[in-house]
């Protein structure tokens, strides 16, 4: 609904490999640490973004998005919905080229303000789950 499969498709493959994922921490028991794992098995550079910039998965965390002195090219945002609507602000404010908002984050005024702002934008799906549908 929220995406249709060529978009989807265009932020998997063709959009960059450099994955910020907002709200991922050491914690295993959460889903950002699952999805990072498996981004990075399919080659995506993951960028913790977290309050506590710890390091995940051998990868030097960040504070915030506007931290991280390299291009990003994708934002993957695992908070709560109330809290997404900054964080796509925040990610075309650094120069993304796509947002993607997890299973459950839903914030239909910030999915439209981020495609107004020519961003690719995917909400409410996985890319743990759609990246091995590529084949």
């Amino acid at each position: 609904m929220y995406a249709d499969a060529e978009t989807v498709h265009r932020i998997l493959t063709s959009k960059g490999d450099t994955w910020a994922v907002v709200g991922l921490s050491n914690s295993r028991a959460r889903a950002a640490y699952g999805v990072a794992a498996v981004l990075q098995r399919f080659g995506k550079r993951v960028v913790p973004v977290h309050p506590k910039a710890e390091s995940v998965h051998g990868e030097q965390g960040y504070a915030s998005l506007a931290e991280i002195p390299f291009p990003v090219d994708v934002v993957d945002v695992f908070v709560n919905s109330h809290l997404a609507g900054p964080v796509a602000d925040e990610a075309v404010a650094a120069g993304a080229k796509a947002v993607w908002f997890q299973l459950g984050v839903i914030d239909e005024v910030a999915y439209e303000r981020t495609r107004a702002a020519g961003l690719d934008m995917v909400m409410d799906r996985c890319p743990a789950i759609e990246i091995p549908r590529l084949g």
